[in-house]
């Protein structure tokens, strides 16, 4: 593949990249950091997403992450270092904006998940049109373990599990296997760690073989249909995790992690 950056990213270090024919790669790229989904990194997504929603070659989005985690979620030491009703309000919209972007891509999204994808990070995989994970992948919302209730990752994963497990997930803040995640819904295939990249490849050139316009209009119309809603949802998640977001309980759970780092 070769690598080319978005261009209205503000650091595209963060988001690298790369289109091969018809498939295009955006790649989460801090490793070091379990790939967090920061502001700037929120930012870099929908520059990127944006790019490639022009480009009429690219028919099928894969997104992936370097290193041993898919994604952590959002950047808690950001969160820790602002306070403010507002701040966090923006923040999560923008989140939401970065979900909807997605579904809203005229190309399928399929995640790539290679490792770990915790609260924000899971809701980036339950958002995608598609997954393939490793079979060493590992899923949760654990925002509950801080003093803080994944609202957000709760629009995509009442959506896509029964709401009972997408609750146990929610309430308790344990890890699935990837095998439990495509049992529920979450994830469509699960492969061996060596195979990952293969069956990816599978899927997204089987869907780019296919009509683009046809893939196009199908996915507006899977989404119209079956999300009747979810703008107003993802605002009253926002709403609600921000409240949550400056609540004591929350705030000495995200400190505690920071000092624990």
């Amino acid at each position: 593949m070769q690598a080319s950056q978005a261009p209205a990213a503000p650091d595209a270090a963060l988001v690298r990249l790369e289109r091969d024919g018809a498939i295009a790669r955006l790649t989460l790229n801090q490793p070091a950091k379990y790939n967090p989904l920061s502001a700037a990194t929120i930012e870099a997504l929908l520059a990127a997403l944006a790019e490639l929603a022009n480009d009429a070659e690219v028919r099928v989005i894969v997104l992936a992450a370097e290193g041993k985690a898919f994604s952590a979620g959002h950047d808690l030491k950001e969160m820790g270092g602002d306070c403010t009703l507002d701040g966090f309000r923006s923040l999560f919209k923008r989140c939401g904006d970065l979900m909807m972007a997605i579904e809203r891509q005229p190309q399928p999204v399929i995640a790539r998940v290679q490792g770990v994808a915790t609260a924000a990070g899971c809701q980036l995989v339950a958002m995608c049109d598609l997954a393939v994970a490793s079979d060493n992948a590992r899923f949760a919302v654990s925002g509950i373990n801080l003093g803080l209730f994944c609202a957000t990752p709760a629009v995509p994963l009442s959506r896509n599990m029964h709401r009972k497990q997408a609750m146990e997930m929610l309430l308790t803040g344990d890890f699935i296997d990837a095998a439990t995640a495509r049992e529920r819904g979450l994830v469509n295939r699960v492969v061996p760690p060596a195979d990952l990249d293969a069956e990816v490849g599978r899927l997204a050139a089987s869907i780019a073989a296919k009509s683009p316009a046809a893939v196009a209009a199908g996915k507006r119309l899977y989404y119209r249909q079956l999300e009747a809603g979810i703008e107003t949802a993802y605002q009253l998640a926002a709403e609600s995790m921000a409240c949550n977001a400056i609540e004591p309980d929350a705030r000495r759970g995200i400190g505690a992690f920071i000092k624990r780092d």
